[in-house]
């Protein structure tokens, strides 16, 4: 695959996955969860300029410059360490769980896998700057798996949604 046509695809699943939290927002009912799904969308609207901003160097001479693209999203070692550690202390409820909440996660982390995937696969297939430019998706899509997998967690084993873990968020 060439690189203008992954920067497509890219923008392609980036979309999809603004969607999936976009949805959210307007669906979840639960302040904390809004605020989660509205700070991920925002970033996938990050990726989204970025990408384009790519494309078009791309486009008009065929290069791209790798600027820094970060990230509100702690890494996944760094999620999974804090979970552990929330896991610890919290007591599971015997409450519901939220189930519009659940599939809009559900549909979320599918959204986030399948565009993990496709940056994986462009890090083995592209070469040079190519490369670099997907690797730093791969670490950043990571983080939100990680996260929407600790809000499934959440959701579905103590019935609370977003409240019974703290991320620091400026963490990246």
């Amino acid at each position: 695959m060439k690189l203008d046509s992954a920067i497509r695809t890219a923008l392609e699943y980036e979309a999809g996955v603004y969607k999936a939290y976009r949805e959210a927002v307007e669906k979840t009912s639960d302040e904390a969860g809004k605020r989660v799904f509205r700070a991920l969308a925002e970033e996938e609207m990050g990726h989204i300029q970025y990408l384009k901003e790519r494309l078009e160097e791309w486009q008009a001479d065929g290069k791209i410059t790798l600027k820094k693209l970060g990230t509100a999203i702690p890494r996944k070692d760094v999620i999974n360490r804090e979970l552990q550690d929330v896991r610890k202390s919290m007591r599971p409820k015997k409450n519901t769980p939220l189930t519009v909440e659940l599939e809009l996660l559900k549909k979320a982390l599918v959204a986030e896998r399948k565009t993990s995937q496709f940056y994986k696969e462009m890090v083995a297939k592209l070469d040079g700057d190519g490369q670099k430019l997907f690797k730093r998706f791969v670490e950043i899509e990571e983080g939100h798996e990680a996260i929407v997998e600790a809000e499934i967690d959440c959701v579905s084993n103590s019935g609370i949604f977003m409240g019974n873990m703290e991320f620091n968020l400026e963490v990246g």
